[in-house]
């Protein structure tokens, strides 16, 4: 469980492929701290660490996640955005993210205003995810508000802080994101659906 609040970047040293996997090793100030089998979430995808070594750590992305996220896109010297798994205790600072991206985006439109970003994206609507204005969205890891909401697309307000200390700062337009829909919005779309 994690909250969308980015803790750090880390860079990507060695990207290997092993049949269906992907072994992504990352160079990061949290590499000391982190323990084998500790679940890191990388740009909103949850993965668990495999070794550690030389002030990098490595992580292994399976074919689905490589097929549902933009992992699979990396190449080496990409920076993710790095979040640790929440404790127990501590405050929900941004939202409940599980770290299980449901789809990728498309960045459709950048625009700068008044010392803030308006980023506008574009998603499948046919999945069955959705977004309302004022709910909650991750965007490769990062916990974010809504503010205009369509079937298809949505746009979400980055503050200064946010750009500089997360990956925003090198989207550009046509850029491919990992989504992450609210998870209460999911299961209250599945209960209208008569899912029970």
């Amino acid at each position: 469980m994690f909250t969308g609040i980015i803790e750090t970047m880390g860079k990507v040293s060695s990207l290997e492929k092993e049949k269906g996997n992907l072994h992504i090793t990352v160079e990061s100030s949290l590499s000391n701290e982190l323990q084998v089998d500790q679940s890191l979430a990388h740009d909103g995808v949850c993965l668990t660490v495999v070794d550690i070594a030389d002030g990098c750590y490595t992580v292994t992305a399976i074919q689905e996640t490589l097929e549902k996220s933009n992992l699979g896109s990396l190449q080496i010297g990409a920076m993710v955005n790095l979040e640790r798994a929440m404790k127990m205790g501590d405050r929900l600072d941004g939202h409940i993210v599980q770290g299980h991206v449901d789809q990728i985006g498309k960045c459709l439109k950048i625009e700068e205003t008044a010392g803030s970003w308006i980023f506008r994206f574009a998603y499948d609507h046919n999945s069955g995810n959705i977004t309302i204005e004022k709910g909650s969205i991750t965007i490769n890891g990062v916990s974010l508000t809504v503010v205009d909401s369509r079937e298809s697309e949505f746009s979400v307000a980055i503050i200064p802080y946010t750009y500089e200390h997360t990956n925003f700062k090198s989207l550009e337009v046509g850029s491919k994101v990992n989504l992450e829909f609210d998870v209460v919005g999911k299961y209250l779309k599945r209960l209208s659906q008569g899912y029970f």
